[in-house]
């Protein structure tokens, strides 16, 4: 045998040694080892097949549910998420549009639009914890040197989650009205603050203040309850809208409509830029027919004499009796209608609320008070009408009328004596209304039913549906009314009382007006109304609003000219004889109407000129005592100031 250096001896006993090692190292693989098992190839464990099925229709299940889980993403919520998901990047912003302008009659505008600069939150970009909003809340207030930090309340919340907020990208409003200093401040320090962003917006500021606040009313921030009614119509939780007046009535047409503008957002809700926009449309303005003079004059004669009396308050109305235009109409006392719109304090609006003198009721349109001797022109024109008397049908007024026990007197001791229609008028005599309205002797009365029925017909007891809200209708009673309210029977003397203007008669001082122009015009009831026409801003197009004729004859032409000759003679030679030096003839009728055992109210209704009038006026003054001795003065006037050059 030949040598090899590079080969290994190794004896049999280091075999041996060997095999024991390698078969003591494999006895803690468990029962599973055996050693005859070292030379095959590979081993396996023992699993049983009901283990694998098991183990297959587990996996089949996981799938299924995964599978249902992901149509359920994306079919069902797919629309929802894909929202969201580019809500986090492109959003839909409203741009809201420049309210109309109000006009009056000669296009001086009695509205202006100023910047608003308001503070507000997205709440789907504001912090998730309220830790986090706090912090964000107290970098607000401390910018506006303010401890208002009642910011979450005003945040939509999860009602199922308390302290989640909504997850919403329509902005809500936490300050209005901010200081164009603070505005800067709060504009830079938002670029960091998320959800937080300044817009600028607009408000309303009256520019005559308190003459016109019951007229133009005012516009407030959009309440939950209006937005459940006006949502389809395009308006958002932060939007505001007329609450009273013509900014109320005329909505549709000084809002204007929303514009709208695609924007890439960042992460903090910030806008990167402008992806596309469809620029707003601006409101329409609005023309008047109440002259702005007109309107300061006769405001200012009412208020000196409510003040000078003392009384409650009171409210005048001219109107044109060609085509039922209200040239001016005023109450008093009234309000600073800027209070509202630039966002009135708890404590303002608390003492308006508890004002006794109630300035922020309308009496023209909404006061339900007894006409006084002011409705006898329309009773008598009902008594013609329906031929139960005519123009030289007398009754003899000797101070009363007795019926059994009761005594129904005249307002002049010892009476007026033989009284036809047009004296009847003229001095007011109550005897004669007695006798029409609920009958005397051979003169058979109206009734109840019919004086209720002519009453309707000149527009008492409903609204006259002046273009303002708020407008009562007033009230004209009948037998069934008293025996179901009052548990009574009707009486004659409830007739006489109606006859007069007593009683349970209520009425406005605008049905009295209304009245009023259409004695005038000779019979025509027209709609009264404010606005004559809009304005479209984009093409300067005119739509004039055109005079509505609610009933072209009232009655018939016969019974209304008595009428008008009874009103001349008041100013001739009756109770309106302050009238009688004005610089065009005119004629009325005055009014005193007891409302407590003490107390009347004053009144005068009338026109000018006889001949071919052009204005009617009619004035109230609540607890005003004599209507010759504190409401015809105002009318006297106006009249003088308006017929003596003003015009």
């Amino acid at each position: 045998m030949s040598y090899d250096p590079f080969s290994t001896y190794t004896s049999s006993d280091d075999i041996r040694d060997k095999n024991v090692r390698d078969y003591s190292f494999k006895q803690h693989l468990g029962d599973e080892y055996r050693p005859e098992d070292d030379n095959k190839e590979s081993f396996r464990l023992s699993i049983s097949t009901q283990k694998l099925n098991y183990l297959y229709y587990f996996v089949i299940l996981v799938f299924i549910a995964l599978f249902c889980r992901s149509g359920y993403l994306q079919i069902a919520k797919g629309a929802d998420y894909r929202e969201m998901a580019e809500g986090n990047r492109i959003r839909i912003e409203r741009i809201k549009p420049a309210r109309g302008i109000i006009y009056d009659a000669q296009m001086r505008p009695l509205v202006e639009n100023v910047p608003n600069f308001t503070l507000q939150a997205v709440p789907a970009d504001i912090p998730k914890t309220i830790e986090q909003r706090t912090d964000v809340y107290g970098q607000i207030m401390h910018i506006m040197g303010s401890r208002d930090n009642d910011f979450e309340s005003r945040l939509p919340h999860d009602k199922d989650k308390p302290g989640t907020l909504l997850s919403t990208y329509q902005p809500v409003t936490l300050i209005e009205h901010l200081p164009m200093d603070k505005a800067i401040l709060l504009k830079i320090r938002s670029s960091s603050l998320p959800g937080i962003v300044v817009s600028a917006d607009s408000s309303r500021h009256y520019l005559m203040g308190n003459e016109y606040s019951q007229l133009l009313g005012y516009i407030g921030k959009i309440t939950d309850t209006e937005l459940l009614s006006m949502k389809d119509k395009g308006y958002a939780i932060d939007d505001y809208t007329g609450k009273t007046g013509l900014e109320r009535s005329y909505e549709a047409y000084l809002r204007g409509k929303i514009g709208r503008r695609h924007i890439e957002v960042d992460s903090l809700g910030k806008i990167k830029k402008v992806v596309a926009s469809e620029q707003p449309r601006p409101g329409q303005s609005i023309v008047m027919s109440i002259n702005k003079d007109y309107q300061a004059k006769l405001q200012q004669l009412l208020d000196d004499t409510v003040n000078r009396l003392r009384v409650p308050g009171g409210a005048a109305i001219a109107l044109d009796p060609r085509n039922g235009e209200v040239l001016a109409m005023v109450t008093s006392p009234t309000y600073d209608n800027n209070l509202f719109s630039q966002g009135i304090k708890s404590d303002e609006y608390g003492a308006l609320l508890n004002d006794p003198r109630q300035p922020l009721f309308d009496r023209s349109i909404s006061a339900e008070v007894p006409s006084g001797s002011t409705i006898k022109p329309m009773i008598a024109a009902a008594a013609l009408a329906e031929h139960l008397i005519t123009p030289s049908t007398t009754v003899n007024s000797v101070g009363g009328i007795k019926i059994g026990q009761w005594y129904f007197p005249d307002w002049k001791a010892g009476g007026h004596g033989l009284t036809n229609v047009t004296k009847a008028i003229a001095e007011s005599v109550n005897t004669f209304f007695y006798a029409i309205g609920g009958g005397f002797e051979n003169i058979t009365g109206l009734g109840v039913q019919r004086i209720k029925e002519y009453a309707t017909r000149f527009g008492f007891g409903s609204g006259l549906g002046i273009d303002l809200p708020g407008e009562a209708s007033g009230f004209i009673p009948d037998q069934a009314w008293k025996e179901r309210v009052k548990g009574e029977s009707w009486y004659i003397g409830d007739t006489y009382h109606m006859a007069i203007g007593q009683g349970d008669v209520m009425v406005t001082p605008l049905q009295i007006a209304n009245m009023t122009a259409t004695i005038a015009n000779g019979g025509t009831w027209y709609k009264p109304h404010i606005i004559r026409a809009a304005i479209d801003p984009e093409n300067n197009q005119t739509t004039l609003i055109e005079p509505v004729i609610v009933n072209q004859q009232v009655v018939p032409s016969f019974a209304i000219e008595p009428v008008r000759e009874g009103m001349r003679q008041s100013v001739t030679s009756g109770s309106s004889r302050a009238l009688s030096n004005l610089p065009v003839p005119a004629a009325g009728k005055t009014g005193t109407a007891q409302f407590t055992q003490e107390k009347t109210h004053a009144w005068f209704t009338g026109f000018a000129p006889y001949d071919h009038p052009e204005i009617s006026v009619t004035v109230f003054i609540e607890g005003g005592g004599e209507g010759s001795a504190t409401a015809i003065p105002i009318a006297h006037d106006f009249l003088a100031w308006y017929f003596g050059g003003m015009k």
